[in-house]
């Protein structure tokens, strides 16, 4: 697994939270309903069961891949007007679309108050990957769709890294499911991006 700055921020963010003691009192808000048709509509993207206390480590998770999927919103709506491979619109629209989805689920289920909320405060602007936008930004027309499979597998790879690395940490049931689902589509995605031509 190739080390980068983010996925280095969650392990030192998931061995304090591992060090905080018992989970949090500070239950999460219920998750808000996804839009009528969305992907997230469809694939039951269902909040913590109600009385299940969520533990810092699933906190530091949450809150983290909050700033990890607005910055993918960023890198795609940066590019999406400038593509040329159709095949590549579909995908990054795709990715939007879940993406957007799942942003709305994860806000909903952080805790609003509490220990731990400091954590979630915290919008991870950066992600390392300011270089990248910035090559993105100064691509040609003609070399955007290169660059955005670059910057946007790169930064899939990170969101599987860091779910990955939840499944075997973290506590709440949910959002470990949550994390199996995001290590699969980034992983898919990564394979897209890098298999298209």
């Amino acid at each position: 697994m190739r080390c980068t700055p983010l996925v280095s921020l969650l392990a030192a963010l998931l061995l304090t939270g591992a060090c905080a003691g018992p989970p949090t009192p500070a239950g999460p808000r219920p998750a808000p309903a996804p839009p009528a048709g969305s992907a997230a509509a469809g694939s039951a993207l269902a909040g913590p069961a109600a009385g299940e206390v969520m533990s810092g480590i699933d906190v530091v998770f949450l809150g983290t891949m909050v700033g990890h999927s607005e910055r993918t919103l960023q890198i795609v709506r940066l590019a999406r007007d400038r593509l040329r491979d159709d095949a590549l619109r579909t995908l990054a629209a795709a990715i939007e679309a879940t993406e957007a989805d799942e942003l709305t689920a994860m806000r909903g289920w952080l805790p609003t108050e509490g220990p731990g909320t400091s954590v979630t405060a915290h919008h991870h602007d950066g992600h390392g990957d300011d270089a990248a936008l910035d090559r993105l930004r100064a691509a040609p027309d003609a070399d955007v769709d290169r660059v955005l499979r670059e910057v946007l597998a790169d930064h899939q790879r990170a969101a599987a890294d860091l779910a990955r690395a939840q499944v075997d940490v973290g506590r709440s049931d949910q959002v470990r499911d949550l994390a199996r689902r995001i290590e699969r589509s980034r992983t898919a995605e990564v394979e897209m991006l890098r298999g298209t031509p």
